[in-house]
């Protein structure tokens, strides 16, 4: 039986219990959430402490798992068998030869054993008779990983909750600098509310206090000075970066620049470029449609194609490719002055010689 998050938790609070979960996915997030709440949940303290076992891929094999999930209870309703990493383990999905031992254990799992595999950072072979025997008969969760521009509404999701708002640029600039790892998202989001109680509006300059993450120097706002061509602020950001390489590391900045000017080359091939049409093709929040319309003007596809030629360029230079001598923080303030003046040929080997 194939279900969600919210259900599986829903079941986990009414204390309805399965034999048998297989959690995984691409996205770890959820299913460290839900294997924790089985762990500190299910049972109590002192039963715990003889009917609760955890163990780990890598160190065992599924014949052993599967011998003490076979066991009954000590002074409890269950015991909890709990399989973390279990994408390391050698033979879960092999273990048994023509018919896998887990496949086996399924369909005759005793009702007083709850085991949980945590099948963490991978898809399952759902074509297997496994896969099919454990989406069947067994509370099974495929958490895949979000896509970059799901993130800002996960975030506001999670917040929500909560009880908490957040505006469309704080959004933006925490989706932006903290990627697409949940855990990590979750994990500085519980920072930020510590300090602030619900109901609440969190906002840039809380991002700033908690997170540590500049309002004023930040990739959001440099992807905004170079939409505008405002060559001050783009150099007073880059100069900020360039001082703090650890916190701004040229590859992220590279990455970041590469999707924002993908999104203006896509704006070019759209024909309907209503407000909703854009932010659905460009995967933003409406609100910053007129910020992309505002930079397409600025750059057209000509120059798009040699920002993009200018990218490649500085990601080979940074790995060292064609680049003997220029340091980090040069290379910083010697693409952004090649971006600037990216349609002035010439111009811009002057500057920075």
């Amino acid at each position: 039986m194939a279900t969600t998050y919210k259900d599986i938790i829903s079941d986990l609070e009414k204390k309805l219990y399965h034999p048998v979960y297989f959690l995984c996915g691409e996205e770890p997030y959820y299913v460290d959430l839900l294997c924790q709440y089985i762990e500190k949940n299910v049972l109590d303290e002192n039963e715990r402490e003889f009917n609760q076992m955890i163990f780990y891929g890598r160190e065992n094999s599924i014949a052993t798992v599967l011998d003490a999930a076979y066991r009954f209870p000590m002074m409890s309703n269950y015991q909890v068998i709990i399989v973390k990493e279990a994408q390391e383990m050698r033979d879960l999905l092999t273990g048994g030869g023509e018919k896998n031992m887990l496949q086996t254990y399924i369909e005759k799992a005793p009702k007083t054993t709850i085991l949980v595999i945590c099948y963490k950072y991978k898809k399952l072979d759902m074509r297997t008779g496994l896969a099919k025997k454990l989406s069947k008969n067994s509370v099974f969760f495929d958490s895949p990983r979000l896509y970059d521009n799901k993130i800002p509404g996960w975030i506001e999701g999670f917040l929500k909750e909560k009880g908490y708002i957040i505006g469309h640029k704080a959004v933006a600039l925490l989706a932006e600098y903290l990627g697409n790892d949940l855990s990590k998202i979750a994990n500085e989001l519980n920072k930020l509310m510590i300090n602030l109680s619900p109901p609440a509006e969190i906002t840039v300059a809380d991002i700033e206090a908690n997170i540590g993450i500049s309002k004023d120097y930040n990739i959001f706002e440099l992807q905004n000075a170079l939409g505008a061509r405002d060559m001050g602020k783009s150099l007073q950001i880059i100069e900020h970066f360039a001082s703090n390489t650890k916190d701004n590391p040229f590859v992220v900045m590279m990455m970041s620049l590469y999707n924002y000017f993908s999104k203006l080359f896509i704006y070019h091939s759209l024909r309907d470029r209503s407000r909703n049409n854009v932010a659905a093709k460009l995967g933003v929040n409406p609100f910053f449609v007129a910020d992309y319309e505002k930079a397409a003007r600025a750059y057209g596809p000509a120059s798009l194609e040699k920002i993009f030629h200018c990218l490649r360029e500085y990601d080979l230079k940074s790995k060292g490719v064609g680049n003997a001598t220029t340091s980090e923080e040069e290379l910083y303030k010697e693409f952004i002055l090649k971006l600037l003046y990216i349609d002035k040929v010439g111009v811009v080997e002057e500057v920075v010689v």
